[in-house]
């Protein structure tokens, strides 16, 4: 609970980097292709593996965060389909309170609940606003929430709710279109939101191709996160990543476009 992913996330965003974080579900994976996926992570340098899903019906979480433990040091970031999903073997958690939608139980009523579990895992805690977008198509995660997404062209609705978020103390804002989104988060709500908060911006779904990473980033997202995509084609862990580092380099360079 020393805050220091935390400390990474918000230097990183002092200096302009971006950061991409492979997603993974713990029923999607075994130890043959989580190796393969560590594999691939470590060769394009990803910055954080999340781990987690809306339902985690196997006992795999702490065995799959131990076999990433084992064969790197990308820090692990639980990213919870409730705040009881916990693993002593991750760096931190996304404690993820469901600022988009109106189910008190996933805004505050799961937390009251596993609050003493959570401080006593060691883990480091990380408050974060998290909000669905509709991707548009059904997620598991509006089913489970049973909260409606928000519209994927209500730009100032996500812009109020962010800001609501960050002021309610949050330290991280999330966006996500959900997996398996047919499509991803607009480049127009990701400049609004992130022009009106100071906390870093995170943003996941339907995040198919490189270019589709790079134009978020532009935009203003702070950290991509990709999970049904890679889960098709492991090789999009090398693109993605390089293109989401590639903002980085042209922001240095004072350039405009992809090279």
């Amino acid at each position: 609970m020393k805050g220091i992913i935390y400390h990474s996330l918000t230097e990183k965003k002092k200096q302009g980097k971006k950061s991409f974080a492979v997603l993974i579900d713990p029923d999607k994976v075994n130890d043959s292709n989580m190796e393969q996926l560590i594999e691939l992570a470590v060769e394009a340098k990803v910055d954080y593996f999340f781990v987690g899903g809306s339902l985690v019906i196997s006992d795999n979480l702490d065995n799959c965060i131990q076999l990433i433990k084992s064969r790197c040091a990308i820090p692990v970031i639980l990213f919870p389909g409730s705040p009881s999903q916990l693993s002593k073997y991750a760096d931190s958690l996304l404690y993820l309170s469901l600022i988009s939608g109106r189910n008190p139980e996933l805004l505050i009523g799961q937390h009251v609940v596993s609050a003493p579990v959570v401080r006593k895992s060691g883990l480091e805690i990380m408050p974060t606003g998290y909000m669905v977008i509709d991707g548009g198509a059904p997620t598991t995660v509006s089913y489970i929430s049973n909260a409606a997404p928000l519209p994927a062209d209500k730009n100032e609705i996500a812009m109020c709710t962010a800001m609501a978020g960050e002021m309610l103390g949050m330290k991280l804002i999330y966006m996500d279109a959900g997996s398996g989104a047919k499509k991803a988060i607009h480049e127009q709500m990701i400049a609004k939101v992130a022009g009106c908060i100071d906390v870093p911006l995170i943003i996941g779904g339907g995040i198919t191709t490189p270019e589709k990473a790079y134009l978020n980033c532009k935009a203003g997202a702070d950290v991509i996160v990709v999970g049904n995509a890679i889960e098709k084609d492991a090789s999009l862990i090398k693109e993605i990543a390089a293109a989401v580092h590639r903002v980085n380099k042209v922001e240095t360079e004072g350039q405009t476009s992809v090279v």
